[in-house]
């Protein structure tokens, strides 16, 4: 990463406030970017209970000029495999001619009197590319209720490489602002490509 840029050194500062492993993180994402420079950034910590642990993880999402990169740390504790507790980073680069949708669903309270500009609660980000898809398949039927025939199945492919789900109350408002910067920025670069 150049370390001139306002942008890469804004990102740096957003993993170091995450508190979680920033050397490691940063250390992956600045290999994964190399020397682009970088227009737009999603740091996100997120906190999860399984069973009898807590487990943590943090998702950086990076815009470059030509690419959107993820990366995903995680951590684990100490296994079979591992005596110690220890951590998974991966990094993916994806060209952002290869980005099929961007949703971004946003939660507000009391619609009836929003006003624009408002921070939504919470919003979901989905990033498709191709490199995950879910199918969800049922019987299907014709119209006939006493048909017995077997018609096969119906059902929808949906490509869901990535969600991230963002709130006020758990990631604090400018997280949310955030998000919705970084989900803006994606779209606008991915409109110029098709």
């Amino acid at each position: 990463m150049a370390k001139t840029s306002t942008t890469t050194q804004g990102l740096r500062a957003a993993i170091e406030r995450s508190g979680y492993y920033p050397a490691l993180v940063a250390e992956a994402v600045e290999a994964a970017v190399g020397g682009e420079p970088v227009r737009s950034y999603l740091v996100h910590q997120e906190t999860t209970f399984d069973q009898n642990e807590v487990r943590r993880h943090v998702t950086v999402l990076v815009l470059t000029g030509n690419r959107f990169i993820v990366s995903h740390t995680d951590e684990q504790a100490a296994d079979s495999t591992s005596a110690t507790p220890y951590a998974t980073t991966s990094t993916e680069s994806v060209k952002l001619g290869r980005i099929s949708s961007i949703v971004v669903s946003r939660v507000v309270a009391n619609p009836e009197s929003y006003t624009p500009g408002t921070l939504p609660r919470e919003i979901v980000l989905t990033i498709g590319w191709g490199a995950v898809s879910r199918i969800d398949l049922e019987p299907a039927a014709c119209g006939d209720p006493d048909c017995e025939a077997d018609h096969g199945y119906t059902g929808n492919s949906t490509a869901d490489d990535l969600s991230l789900r963002v709130s006020e109350a758990g990631d604090g408002p400018e997280t949310v602002r955030q998000a919705l910067v970084f989900a803006q920025a994606l779209s606008e670069a991915t409109a110029d490509l098709h």
